[in-house]
């Protein structure tokens, strides 16, 4: 990636690409339906997506396929989304509800930057503390969560619908000043990796 990755609030516009990465990367995507109302009615919801420059039409990494199926029209959009995520935050909880990022650009902290952006934004917002599931086999997210303090706080047995797999119940609490500190310090260390600009938090 030559250009800054935009991290900024999801947008209408957005869901057809947001869709098809969420269809990549889960075996029970939400609908497009699901992500108008988490954008245009939930007030608890706060959806965030990564965008970059459109790639080119003979990309050859995944993306510029699945642009080019979702371009209407004449003019193509200038830009591509790569990452997006979810947050609800009710009565102090942050509850991080979905996070993923296209295949072609996994392995480069752009998971990492979407957890940190929601959870930058929940302390901003007054969260006092978050919560998350993720798959019991999914060792990979796990120990990104736990790099950002979340534990293992309970198990939800048949969890996930596809496979009746178990979900781990993970936390962290509290998010304070020290904590908001430590994230700082962790988001200074990020952008020695990613080159992002950030219109999400703020």
């Amino acid at each position: 990636m030559t250009s800054p990755v935009i991290m900024r609030p999801m947008r209408a516009e957005d869901i057809p690409q947001v869709v098809a990465i969420d269809r990549e990367s889960f075996p029970t995507p939400w609908s497009s339906r699901t992500y108008t109302f988490e954008i245009e009615n939930n007030t608890t919801s706060q959806m965030v997506v990564l965008e970059v420059p459109a790639p080119p039409p003979g990309g050859s990494n995944g993306l510029g396929a699945m642009f080019r199926r979702l371009v209407h029209g004449d003019t193509p959009p200038e830009t591509a989304i790569i990452g997006y995520g979810g947050c609800w935050l009710i009565a102090g909880e942050a509850h991080i509800s979905t996070i993923a990022v296209h295949p072609a650009y996994r392995g480069k902290g752009l998971g990492e930057l979407l957890l940190v952006g929601m959870l930058q934004r929940a302390l901003n917002l007054g969260g006092e503390y978050s919560v998350l599931e993720v798959r019991v086999s999914n060792e990979q997210a796990q120990a990104l969560y736990r790099k950002y303090e979340y534990a293992i706080v309970g198990r939800r047995p048949g969890y996930y619908r596809d496979n009746g797999e178990d979900a781990y119940l993970m936390e962290v609490r509290p998010l304070d000043a020290a904590y908001q500190q430590r994230l700082a310090e962790r988001t200074r260390a990020l952008r020695q990796r990613v080159d992002f600009v950030d219109q999400f938090t703020g």
